[in-house]
């Protein structure tokens, strides 16, 4: 049986096509999983406009947010039944005697590889997906909502488990794609007074982060930051695609501050880090997330304190991959997300 499929085929520039892939075949771990809905992350366009900074195995299907029904299971599954909802993890290929997985940080293990760029990825029918990354979503959940679980795990472990941000605290998120105004919105939920900045090319996306009851500065945040008491923000979240917004997240953070830093920018920075020093700031990276965040993710989603129907602005056939990617690409909407045929 084939099926239609988002391929990034080469590392050159534009190398993403529709093509016809044979149905995996699973292993006795594995499960067969029937994509209902998959997401589309800043990361595939990246790969698309070939600005990206891992390696990839072309061919490689695009997608690795996404969710499904079960439609087989291997021979040792026992967990998982055919028919069942749910969502996968992202890591899909671990060394399980690494010493970071051992302690639970499987998606720090170095020869860790991803859906999307390291094995075939969700954007097509059907998807070859190891249980032990499968996860359970309840009914009232929908699969164009579920399948942004991943996204949302990236903001939860960038803003919960690797910043430390309190209740009133001021924050500013830098960049108002998908993972930053996702920041934005857990960060409010943490009760801090959030700020998301951008671009006027990013007008229409700063709509979006008001609707999660953050201020959204065009250009420079300098005056906000330092509007309570003249030092700057508490917390600043780099989640823009770029290796420069560094420099405007030590600017904009107060003395004894935190930046976290989960965009990625493969250009070299080309500018001082003493700022950091001087400032006696936190500089911390944040990568991925592990089975924990998933499930309180999961909570936060099926009732609703967690709402990403805000940031979704369509939903698009695969056949139809490129107006999806591209809508993204402009800044013209937050998340696309696309339906297999």
């Amino acid at each position: 049986m084939k099926a239609t499929a988002v391929v990034n085929y080469a590392p050159e520039k534009g190398s993403v096509e529709i093509r016809e892939i044979e149905k995996p075949e699973i292993g006795e771990e594995d499960v067969l999983l029937e994509v209902e809905n998959a997401g589309v992350c800043g990361s595939d366009l990246h790969q698309w406009t070939a600005d990206h900074s891992w390696p990839v195995n072309y061919p490689v299907v695009l997608g690795h947010e996404f969710g499904g029904k079960i439609a087989e299971i291997g021979s040792r599954v026992t967990a998982w039944k055919v028919g069942d909802r749910v969502v996968s993890e992202t890591a899909a290929v671990i060394d399980l005697n690494s010493p970071m997985t051992r302690a639970g940080l499987y998606n720090l293990d170095p020869s860790r590889k991803g859906f999307g760029y390291g094995v075939n990825g969700a954007m097509t029918r059907y998807v070859k997906v190891p249980a032990r990354c499968l996860h359970h979503i309840p009914d009232n959940l929908p699969f164009e909502q579920a399948c942004l679980t991943e996204p949302c795990c990236v903001a939860y472990n960038s803003v919960i488990e690797n910043s430390n941000i309190k209740p009133g605290d001021q924050v500013i998120v830098i960049g108002p794609g998908t993972i930053g105004i996702l920041c934005a919105a857990v960060a409010k939920l943490c009760g801090a007074d959030v700020a998301v900045t951008g671009l006027a090319a990013d007008e229409e996306r700063l709509k979006i982060a008001r609707q999660y009851g953050c201020e959204t500065i065009i250009g420079d945040a300098t005056a906000w930051a330092k509007s309570k008491d003249g030092l700057g923000a508490h917390t600043v979240v780099d989640a823009a695609g770029s290796s420069y917004t560094l420099k405007i997240a030590m600017d904009l953070v107060r003395p004894k501050g935190h930046i976290t830093k989960v965009g990625w920018g493969p250009q070299p920075l080309g500018f001082s880090l003493d700022p950091l020093v001087q400032k006696n700031i936190t500089l911390q990276g944040s990568f991925s997330h592990n089975w924990p965040i998933w499930e309180k993710v999961i909570s936060l989603l099926a009732t609703g304190k967690l709402d990403v129907k805000p940031i979704i602005g369509g939903v698009w056939p695969i056949t139809q991959w490129e107006e999806a990617f591209n809508k993204m690409h402009k800044g013209e909407i937050v998340k696309s997300v696309l339906k297999p045929v």
